[in-house]
C-alpha cells in the first residue's frame, strides 16, 4: 500500500528540496514589484514579483527592508537577493529578500534621489543661495544644442518679445556621454566671458535616459557655481531634474524660460515713456516750488534791499563802537580812583611818612637798624635817615 502523506508531511519535505538546492539559495531574481505593502506594526514588507509570465510572492523583513536605498512601489523593476522557501503554513513557495536594488530605470531613479538628498545636504537647493534673475537683461546666454528644438523655440519666442534683444550661444550635446561635460563647460565659458546677464540652460523633451545629462552632478555643481543667474528649462512641464533644483529659476519648457528672462519691447518702450512723463511733471513741480519759493525770499529783507542791510550793519557798528568808548573811560575812572584810594592808604603806612614828621631811623655802619645806645660804642660812625636825606655822625657820648 503506497504512503499517504498529510499535508503538513508533504509541504514540510518540499521545503526541504528547496532548501537542498543550493542554486535557489542566496540567487539574484529580475522582476516587477506589484502589491507592494509596507506593514507599518511590524515594518515587514509584502509584495510579489512578476514577470510576463508567472508571479512569485515575497516577503522582506524589518532588519533587512531598512538597509533598502529607495522607497519601492509597484511597477518598478527591481533586482533582489535571497533564498526561495516553502512557507508552510499556507503550503506556497515563497522568496524571502536579503537585499534589492533597482533596475533598468530604477537605477536611474536610484541615482537620482541619492544625489538629490546628497546636494540638498550642502545647502545647494537652498532658497536663499539663489540668485535674482535680473528684469531688465541687456544679453541673453543659451547653453544647448545648435541643431535642437529649444533653440529655436526660444529665439521664436525671444524675436516676438524683444527682436533688438543680444543673445550668444555656448553650444553642448544635451544627451549622451559627452553631455554632462560639454553642459558644465559652456555654463562655465559663459562665467568666465561675463558678457551676459542670464544663463538659459536646457534642451527639449525627451524619456529619462535623454534628459540625464541634466541629472548629473558636475552639470549640478557648474550650475551652482554660476556667478550669472541660471534658469533650467529642461523637457516638458512634467520633467523635473537636479538642474532644476539648483537652478535660481525653473521654467517648465525652453519657451517659457525666453518668457521669463525676455522683456517685451513693447512694454519697455511704454514703461520708458511713462517715466519720462512722470520726470517731466516732478521736474516742473520742483522748479516751480524753487521759484516760488526764490520769489518770496527776494521781497524780504536783505535781498529786497541789500544797501539798507548793509547800513543797518555800519549804523550797529557805530553804536557799538561808541558803547566800547564810554565803556572803557568808565573803567579807566573807575580803575584809577580805586588806585589813588589804595595810595593813599599805603602813604599813610609809609616810613617815609613817619620820618616826613620829624621821626628818624639810625642805623650803623653795617646797616642794621639801632634801636638802643648799647647797640653803639662812643666815637662810632652812625647814619641817620630824616624825612629828606640822611647824616652820617660821630658818637660823642651816650646818655642812658
Amino acid at each position: 500500500m503506497p504512503k499517504i502523506w498529510t499535508v503538513s508531511e508533504i509541504v514540510s519535505q518540499i521545503g526541504w528540496v528547496l532548501q537542498d538546492r543550493v542554486d535557489l539559495q542566496n540567487c539574484w531574481i529580475s522582476g516587477e514589484l506589484s502589491n507592494y505593502k509596507n506593514h507599518r506594526a511590524s515594518g515587514h514588507w509584502y509584495f510579489t514579483l512578476k514577470d510576463e509570465s508567472s508571479s512569485l510572492k515575497a516577503v522582506m523583513f524589518k532588519s533587512r527592508s531598512e538597509r533598502v536605498r529607495f522607497v519601492p512601489s509597484d511597477g518598478l523593476k527591481v533586482m533582489i537577493r535571497g533564498n526561495i522557501r516553502m512557507y508552510e503554513r499556507e503550503g506556497t513557495i515563497q522568496f524571502y529578500a536579503e537585499e534589492m536594488e533597482p533596475s533598468g530605470l530604477g537605477q536611474l531613479y536610484l541615482a537620482f534621489e541619492q544625489l538629490k538628498i546628497k546636494l540638498a545636504g550642502e545647502g545647494l537647493f537652498d532658497p536663499l543661495r539663489k540668485k535674482k534673475i535680473p528684469r531688465y537683461p541687456q544679453r541673453i546666454g543659451i547653453v544647448t544644442s545648435p541643431t535642437g528644438a529649444a533653440i529655436r523655440d526660444i529665439l521664436n519666442i525671444m524675436e516676438r518679445r524683444h527682436p533688438k534683444m543680444s543673445w550668444v550661444l555656448a553650444p553642448a550635446a544635451v544627451q549622451g556621454e559627452a553631455a554632462p561635460r560639454e553642459v558644465a563647460q559652456a555654463i562655465a565659458r559663459l562665467n568666465r566671458s561675463r558678457t551676459v546677464d542670464v544663463i538659459i540652460v536646457g534642451r527639449g523633451g525627451g524619456s529619462l535616459e535623454e534628459l540625464w545629462a541634466f541629472n548629473t552632478e558636475v552639470v549640478a555643481r557648474a550650475i551652482a557655481e554660476s556667478v550669472i543667474p541660471v534658469i533650467s528649462a529642461v523637457g516638458h512641464e512634467t520633467d523635473v531634474t537636479i538642474a532644476d533644483y539648483v537652478a535660481d529659476l525653473r521654467a517648465p519648457t525652453p519657451s517659457a524660460a525666453a518668457e521669463l528672462s525676455v522683456p517685451i519691447l513693447q512694454d519697455l518702450q511704454s514703461q520708458v515713456n511713462q517715466l519720462c512723463v512722470q520726470l517731466q511733471s516732478a521736474m516742473g513741480t520742483l522748479i516751480e516750488g524753487k521759484r516760488q519759493t526764490l520769489e518770496r525770499i527776494s521781497n524780504k529783507g536783505p535781498l529786497k534791499d541789500p544797501l539798507w542791510r548793509i547800513d543797518q550793519n555800519r549804523q550797529r557798528l557805530d553804536t557799538l563802537q561808541m558803547r566800547l568808548q564810554e565803556g572803557m573811560t568808565r573803567f579807566v575812572a573807575d580803575k584809577n580812583g580805586i588806585l589813588n584810594l589804595f595810595a593813599a592808604k599805603l602813604n599813610l603806612l609809609s616810613p617815609l611818612a613817619i620820618l616826613g614828621r620829624g621821626y628818624s631811623l639810625t642805623y650803623d655802619q653795617t646797616g642794621n637798624l639801632l634801636r638802643s645806645v648799647e647797640q653803639v660804642e662812643c666815637h662810632q660812625q652812625i647814619r641817620v635817615r630824616l624825612g629828606e636825606g640822611s647824616l652820617r655822625c660821630e658818637v660823642l657820648e651816650k646818655e642812658f
